[in-house]
């Protein structure tokens, strides 16, 4: 214990220099630089801040009621206080968020493939259920399935651990063993998976496929951008014989964004070589301008984008510059409005600093970023971006077309998503969809044929097993919901009976947003037509 207590007591040593780190540059953020006196003064009033920190440090420490964690106090106290104060987005990086924003950016890691999430039992103890098991992966050929118990890793009891804990033990150096016990179906029957470890390589584009013919649909969801990001979307027009599309529905819904570069790579190949894409510039940071290299080589098919109030960053840097070159149609919801570029800072014992240094433009000059210093964080993450047109700050497009500034990307038309009912949110949240798949399997062991659907007569099975289980619930709400219900558990089926790409192509085929899209597709057109004749005469000019 001594031991351990001396290496604390030496991480402690390494806190100043960084407090010293960031107090600098919270100085020369807010204080004054355009005389040499005035910035001296700052240098002398970021030192006597930095000494009064120590002080009060010392104070706590020596006089705390109990011993003081000097990682909480400064690493999840002091310094995440001190970059709330600049803005929502500049933050402190431990050593574990870290490592996982790498791993995430680089589209692999070594485990076992697949996605876990926890759930309470009806004992209100957390379990570890699979999500998915990524098509390909050792979880995937071994037999796992969505709705399963992960109830040991390697001897390890996992009730009670959160998902990121156990899927923590379920990674580790490619061709290394790892034993799995999990719990399956109503009786809860114990299987055994022995699996060898392996490298994990994930697709960020999540689902591409002929909606109809001629029209393609591409989406990259929640994965965000990373590094392949650019090669997986040409990979994927590619597949869908890009050359001969009359027509592309673009997923951005629920895209948290991610590296600049993966979304200059996605938006250059679409737009033509030279166009704009973004730019930033910051108070310390030169501006910058990225534009298409390669560009689309004439390949001008309409193009519908689709986004939503999570649509983020750089998935706001696509759409951004596809609406304002009138490249594509966009159809949602007003996106979230962030367009803060964080540089991030490697720090002592691999943490890092994730700092603002600039703000992000779309080729019309549209600010990104919407206004934060006017509500909390709280409201800033999750309410609604209802102000993204800022009338004071008005822009055009290349055809003409007027834009607005003020945060996020406005779309050209308005899409309300049909709020589920009373019947089916009840159900989603009570867990009922995944408990019938369980039950539904431990009773059909057959495999399903292709093509098959939950009918009537399976919505009436459902119907009598939820009287069974005691759920309430009235006969009129049942034959109100009957179809979302009915579409929402042949995706939870279709998850486990075939593989989650089969659930995903399904779920998307019946999305009334990609019809939608689909639907606004001759709108598209009509933009191409328009900017292209804009153009043209521009050029005789």
């Amino acid at each position: 214990m001594a031991h351990i207590g001396v290496s604390r007591k030496r991480r402690s040593f390494f806190l100043i220099p960084v407090m010293v780190l960031a107090c600098g540059v919270l100085g020369s953020v807010y204080g004054p630089n355009t005389q040499v006196a005035s910035a001296a003064g700052g240098d002398d009033e970021v030192s006597a801040n930095v000494k009064d920190f120590t002080r009060l440090y010392s104070v706590v420490e020596q006089n705390f009621a109990d011993p003081l964690n000097a990682d909480k106090a400064i690493y999840n106290g002091a310094i995440p206080g001190m970059l709330r104060t600049l803005d929502p987005h500049s933050h402190f990086i431990d050593p574990t968020e870290l490592k996982k924003m790498r791993e995430e950016q680089s589209g692999h890691y070594y485990g076992v493939g697949m996605r876990v999430e926890g759930r309470p039992n009806a004992a209100g103890v957390t379990q570890t259920i699979v999500v998915e098991p990524f098509v390909g992966s050792p979880a995937y050929k071994a037999g796992l399935r969505p709705n399963d118990i992960i109830a040991n890793v390697n001897g390890k009891n996992t009730d009670g651990l959160t998902s990121t804990e156990v899927a923590d033990l379920l990674k580790g150096p490619r061709g290394t063993p790892v034993q799995i016990k999990a719990l399956r179906g109503d009786g809860a029957d114990e299987l055994v998976f022995n699996l060898i470890r392996d490298q994990i390589t994930r697709s960020s584009v999540s689902a591409s496929f002929m909606v109809k013919p001629g029209i393609g649909y591409v989406r990259i969801d929640d994965t965000g951008f990373i590094e392949t990001t650019g090669a997986d979307f040409a990979d994927a027009l590619k597949k869908l014989d890009e050359g001969n599309l009359k027509g592309l529905v673009f997923d951005l819904r629920y895209n948290p964004g991610g590296l600049l570069t993966a979304a200059v790579a996605v938006a250059g190949h679409l737009l033509p070589r030279g166009s704009e894409i973004v730019s930033h510039h910051g108070r310390a940071s030169q501006e910058k301008s990225y534009k298409a290299v390669e560009g689309n080589h004439g390949l001008n098919y309409p193009i519908v984008v689709i986004v939503n109030r999570n649509s983020a960053s750089a998935s706001e840097i696509v759409s951004g510059a596809l609406q304002d070159h009138d490249r594509a149609w966009i159809l949602g919801d007003n996106t979230f409005g962030k367009g803060l570029v964080q540089t991030v800072y490697p720090l002592v014992e691999n943490t890092g600093l994730a700092l603002t240094t600039a703000r992000y433009y779309t080729p019309s000059g549209r600010l990104i970023q919407r206004d934060y210093s006017s509500v909390s964080f709280f409201d800033y993450y999750y309410r609604n971006n209802t102000a993204a047109r800022n009338p004071a700050d008005v822009k055009m497009t290349d055809s003409g077309r007027t834009v607005y500034g003020g945060g996020g990307i406005s779309p050209d038309e308005k899409f309300e998503v049909p709020k589920p009912g009373p019947l089916e949110t009840s159900l989603f949240v009570k867990n009922m969809f995944p408990t019938y798949t369980k039950h539904f399997f431990s009773t059909h062991k057959e495999q399903l044929p292709t093509g098959w659907t939950f009918d009537a007569a399976q919505m009436e099975a459902l119907k009598t097993w939820l009287r069974e289980q005691k759920f309430e619930f009235k006969d009129a709400d049942f034959t109100k919901e009957f179809e979302p219900i009915r579409h929402r558990m042949q995706g939870q089926i279709y998850k486990t009976a075939f593989n989650v790409e089969e659930s995903t192509r399904y779920e998307l085929m019946t999305d009334p947003e990609v019809e939608a899209a689909v639907t606004a597709l001759p709108k598209a057109q009509t933009l191409l037509n328009s900017a292209s004749k804009i153009r043209a005469e521009r050029a005789q000019k």
